[in-house]
């Protein structure tokens, strides 16, 4: 064969499970239908300072990410976290401490009570297997949203959940899968280890950039990676598989599909897997989330005491943080946007409303900023969607145990399919490593 195994998708799995092979002895090629590497990592320059335009942030436990930023040189600091933050909610806007806003005594008591229920239904469930759980065909049944009505959350208390669910799925309560939603937070160590900045998953980033982990890997395996290199086709038997790409035709023992599981229905594959693994593909969708930046000359919220992190209740930018660096300026704010409506407006539309939602939250001086962008993941040309999929009622239990079982010498990668931080950068890593380990051994055999 031309090559021991082809890894199709550059982003964090794809090259980690190529530079993994690479190390081990094996031949690999990886083929991008990008013009670029790091699949949903991706920075651009803002006002001077490198921004993150996919995933940011990294935090402890999610030590497989946090090793190959090491090993490559590339540097961690800590996000800003001194102050107070700030809740626009029922259009007042509020200070508060900690990660769960206080909107009053009793949607306190609520909040608590929906944080014990939870965790009490996560302890029946298993990461690695969730639909053998015993409630998993009722779990699944329902959705997050369902789930919250069911048990008599307040609006309050719904209405903070649906931020949650927004920006870590690019998605609605009611269309993400309860038993999703608890296998996910499970994959994340608990809710708290999910949403705190200090000991949790925002607690750093990358000033440099997170997409500098993907490029240092790239410029290790050289021209082992190849750009704008999309992969239509691929024809296999036991012992070999044939890739048709716009870069040609490429042939190996083995193959590695990086990509999310809604995009594996983008390439044809002959002999056609069995039918439940198009249908999984079809019920694992991505999910929808922009992010907006505003860069000003110094980070004149820091000056009132405030960190940078805020909430709301009114779109479009529903939760912020302070990603500038350390000295006094520039200061870069970054949003999290509601895609829905914000994605189909004209550029400069987006900047106004962007930048209103900053300024209802932080002030006048926020409508003014030196330099502005913002990232739609929905509408990218090339394997568009959101931070991680957004998994509906009923896809688990029908189609779960098919998210990464090998088809053939086909083997599947990709942050989905990572039972420790599935959805992150570092659920990404774990998964490029075990797909390597898989083909490795199967290589050796």
């Amino acid at each position: 064969m031309t090559h021991d195994v082809i890894v199709i998708g550059a982003g964090l799995a794809g090259l980690t499970a190529a530079r993994e092979l690479t190390r081990g002895g094996f031949d690999a090629v990886v083929l991008e239908g990008r013009d670029r590497v790091g699949g949903r990592t991706n920075s651009a320059m803002l006002a001077g300072i490198p921004v993150d335009l996919g995933a940011s942030f990294v935090g402890p436990t999610q030590d497989a990410v946090l090793k190959l930023a090491a090993d490559l040189g590339v540097d961690t600091m800590p996000t800003y976290n001194d102050g107070t933050n700030l809740i626009r909610w029922r259009g007042r806007v509020r200070s508060y401490r900690g990660t769960i806003p206080r909107l009053g005594l009793l949607a306190l008591l609520d909040i608590g009570r929906i944080q014990w229920q939870f965790a009490r239904i996560a302890r029946g469930v298993s990461v690695a297997a969730p639909w053998s759980a015993p409630a998993a065909a009722s779990l699944d049944t329902m959705s997050l949203g369902g789930w919250l009505r069911s048990i008599g959350a307040s609006p309050s208390s719904r209405d903070l959940m649906a931020i949650l669910s927004r920006v870590t799925w690019g998605a609605e309560p009611d269309e993400v899968s309860m038993l999703h939603a608890v296998r996910y937070v499970n994959a994340a160590g608990g809710l708290d280890r999910m949403l705190d900045v200090v000991g949790g998953a925002q607690q750093d980033h990358f000033p440099a950039g997170s997409h500098q982990i993907a490029a240092t890997m790239a410029a290790e395996l050289g021209k082992r990676v190849r750009l704008n290199s999309a992969v239509t086709r691929i024809e296999w038997s036991d012992a070999a598989v044939a890739v048709m790409s716009s870069d040609g035709v490429f042939e190996a023992r083995r193959a590695i599909m990086a990509i999310p599981p809604a995009h594996r229905l983008d390439i044809d594959i002959a002999p056609a897997p069995r039918i439940e693994y198009q249908q999984l593909s079809q019920r694992w969708p991505q999910g929808a989330l922009t992010k907006a930046y505003a860069a000003y000359d110094r980070p004149f919220w820091r000056d009132k005491g405030l960190s940078g992190q805020s909430l709301s209740d009114e779109g479009p930018v529903f939760i912020t943080f302070d990603v500038g660096p350390a000295s006094d300026g520039p200061g870069v704010l970054l949003g999290f946007v509601d895609a829905r409506g914000f994605d189909a407006l004209s550029a400069e539309r987006r900047r106004s409303s962007a930048l209103a939602g900053f300024a209802a939250i932080f002030g006048p001086q926020a409508a003014n900023p030196i330099d502005y962008l913002d990232q739609r993941w929905g509408v990218e040309s090339f394997a568009p969607g959101g931070p991680t999929a957004a998994v509906p009622p009923g896809s688990w239990t029908q189609f779960g145990p098919l998210l990464r079982q090998p088809v053939g010498p086909l083997h599947w990668a990709g942050t989905e399919t990572a039972d420790e931080w599935t959805g992150f950068m570092d659920g990404a890593v774990r998964s490029g490593q075990r797909a390597a380990v898989e083909v490795a051994a199967a290589l050796r055999n």
